[in-house]
C-alpha cells in the first residue's frame, strides 16, 4: 500500500475523528481504582447499591409512562368511535 504525502497529513484528522469513547480493559480497571480511593471500600456497597435502586426506579417510571401513552391512545380511539 503506497501513501502519498496527502495521506499522511490527513492521519491525523482522522484519528482525530474516530469514535474516542470506547473504554478498553485498562481505563476501566483505572476509574475502578480512582472511585475505590476516592469513596473508599465501605461505602462503595452502599454506592452501588443506590444507583441500582435509581436504575430501577427509571425503568419502573419508564415503564409506567409507557402504560400511559397506550391507554391515552385507547381514549382517543374510543372518542373518535363514539363520534
Amino acid at each position: 500500500m503506497n501513501l502519498s504525502v496527502r495521506h499522511y497529513l490527513l492521519l491525523p484528522v482522522l484519528a482525530l475523528t474516530l469514535p474516542s469513547c470506547v473504554l478498553g480493559g485498562t481505563e476501566i480497571m483505572v476509574i475502578g481504582l480512582v472511585v475505590l480511593l476516592l469513596f473508599g471500600g465501605a461505602k462503595l456497597p452502599s454506592l452501588m447499591r443506590g444507583m441500582g435502586s435509581g436504575v430501577h426506579e427509571f425503568k419502573k417510571g419508564l415503564k409506567a409512562g409507557e402504560s400511559e401513552d397506550d391507554s391515552d391512545k385507547d381514549d382517543d380511539q374510543d372518542d373518535k368511535s363514539k363520534e
